[in-house]
């Protein structure tokens, strides 16, 4: 792998950094936390980028949706054991540098972040996903699921958040 990222790779990376964010939120409660995420799911994107093939059915946010959600869910459970320290090529690291101005929780939100906070991983994934639009044809090739699992599943999850916020 060259020192020197590809201009597609920074080119996508740039267009979808709001979506690495989001994860980046959802999976960790402080700054620190969110800014370390974002800076290891960069550096497995850019690890990843040469073996990534175009689809012509496939949307390259799909790709990089199931990387992010991999990389947030393996970082929650290794933080929940113990903490780690990663060295990261300074590549890397001048990569995962995340966009200044870029709000994390804006206040009109944060009851709902707080029910989703009490998710577990998998159910995080899919309210992720449900808040960024993706069809339900998509959700399922992300998360390597069948469609009609993918509506049951966000049914059980909207209960529980109804649930949650009710309760708050």
């Amino acid at each position: 792998m060259s020192a020197v990222p590809s201009t597609d790779f920074l080119a996508a990376l740039h267009n979808y950094q709001p979506l690495v964010l989001r994860v980046c939120r959802l999976y960790c409660q402080g700054t620190d936390d969110r800014q370390d995420l974002f800076q290891e799911i960069v550096l497995q994107l850019w690890r990843a980028w040469p073996r990534y093939v175009p689809q012509p059915d496939a949307k390259i946010s799909t790709w990089l949706y199931r990387i992010a959600l991999n990389v947030a869910i393996s970082n929650l459970r290794q933080r929940t054991r113990r903490p780690a320290s990663v060295d990261v090529a300074e590549e890397a690291w001048h990569l995962a540098q995340p966009v200044e101005g870029i709000t994390y929780e804006p206040e009109e939100t944060a009851a709902l972040y707080c029910a989703i906070d009490r998710l577990s991983d998998v159910d995080k994934a899919f309210v992720l996903l449900y808040l960024e639009d993706r069809p339900y044809d998509e959700m399922a090739d992300i998360l390597g699921i069948t469609q009609n699992n993918v509506r049951v599943k966000m049914h059980r999850v909207q209960q529980k958040l109804r649930r949650q916020l009710i309760r708050a």
